[in-house]
């Protein structure tokens, strides 16, 4: 086959397989500018989020294959309104973060790569030493295309950036539930560069992706 022939299809195939793992991102956020936080109304009923009962887990990859684990909420509050309309914020516990997919020497070396523990790595990933929690506050929440949809800023090492995702919540009783779909943002929009495809030019296929998965579970109280 003639050579030419053989790498247009060979550019092809990476240009088509390149846009097929982008359309298979999960609910891809668009990191924005900060926004106003949502205010409460004055009758609405606040509720305190169950640090026990309330998680938020991860997933990143990389060529060779995928981490996961999860990080707990350490505290927050949630305001529902007469019609429904939700407010609130809670705080992550960055110190918190663990590893699921690995066992042993592994999966504490890879704990420790992430909280910046070990010399010389401290900002390699989230340096919990120097930011020790992160943060969500609603701003917003719309119903899109039959989908509701909030809207808020997600603060990560410092920095805040406003994003959307899907997202239900309950109300029943003393109790009330909001579980995100899951969702993907891009580190690298809250300075988190290690091993980017996109900052570092000379990686190869030893990257690891400005993607990551995040879901979102919390659980609060009546206050």
């Amino acid at each position: 086959m003639n050579r030419l022939i053989v790498n247009t299809i060979a550019i092809t195939a990476i240009l088509v397989s390149t846009v097929a793992c982008k359309g298979d991102l999960k609910n891809e956020t668009d990191a924005t500018t900060a926004k106003e936080a949502a205010t409460p109304e004055a009758q609405a009923i606040t509720y305190t989020v169950d640090a026990n009962a309330s998680t938020i887990t991860w997933k990143g990859s990389k060529p060779a294959g995928t981490h996961e684990g999860t990080i707990n909420v350490q505290s927050g509050s949630m305001q529902v309104a007469a019609d429904n309309t939700i407010t609130g914020s809670f705080v992550i516990d960055m110190n918190s973060i663990t590893v699921t997919d690995l066992e042993g020497d592994g999966k504490a070396s890879l704990e420790a790569h992430l909280k910046g523990a070990a010399e010389g790595k401290e900002d390699h990933f989230f340096n919990v030493a120097k930011y020790p929690t992160a943060s969500f506050e609603i701003t917003g929440v719309s119903d899109k295309a039959g989908a509701k949809m909030m809207q808020g800023n997600l603060t990560i090492k410092g920095k805040t950036k406003n994003i959307e995702f899907p997202v239900a919540y309950t109300v029943g009783g003393d109790t009330m539930t909001l579980g995100s779909k899951t969702f993907t943002i891009d580190r690298t929009q809250w300075g988190i560069e290690f091993m980017s495809k996109s900052v570092f030019d000379d990686l190869k296929d030893k990257f690891i992706s400005d993607d990551m998965e995040i879901t979102i579970s919390i659980k609060a109280t009546k206050a």
